[in-house]
């Protein structure tokens, strides 16, 4: 792995680092928790609490594995699944575009991760110090797969506990 990929690893997982803590602590203008949750709750994305948690986890604790190369395939299905979920309940009926709240970024930050992956970690990180070198289309694919998957068990599990209005008693 080339210095570039380096590179990439850090910022990109730097960005992912700024967003979540964006959602979890309210940072630079962020929502916080409480934003979070309600952004959650108008998405339906049920139990709000659980799925902004999830969320400013996800970017803030893969981003970090990501920028130090800690568990990369991992952290990267975890900030795949959220970029995929992002797409899916946001942007994607708004087109490619940024500039009209597209999926534009989101597809963008997805493949840096996906390339960082396939080039692996590199020997600057925490993985090739501790021997845990792991790189190719294979840990690519890995990633891609399960960020999906993650992506739709998020939804789909917020689509099952979905709150139902009590029975009004006859």
């Amino acid at each position: 792995m080339g210095a570039g990929t380096t590179v990439l690893r850090v910022v990109v997982g730097g960005v992912f680092v700024a967003h979540g803590l964006q959602k979890l602590r309210g940072y630079w203008d962020g929502p916080g928790l409480e934003g979070t949750e309600k952004m959650m709750e108008s998405l339906e994305m049920h139990p709000a609490p659980l799925q902004a948690r999830a969320v400013a986890l996800a970017e803030t604790v893969g981003g970090g594995a990501l920028a130090l190369g800690i568990a990369t395939p991992y952290a990267a299905a975890a900030l795949i699944a959220t970029m995929v979920t992002a797409v899916r309940k946001v942007h994607l009926n708004n087109g490619f575009f940024n500039s009209k709240r597209g999926y534009e970024y989101n597809a963008v930050l997805a493949t840096a991760v996906l390339a960082v992956v396939a080039d692996g970690p590199g020997v600057i990180s925490v993985d090739a110090v501790g021997g845990n070198h792991r790189a190719g289309i294979g840990s690519a694919l890995f990633a891609l797969v399960a960020g999906i998957a993650g992506s739709f068990f998020a939804t789909g599990v917020a689509s099952s506990l979905k709150p139902t209005a009590p029975a009004e008693d006859a």
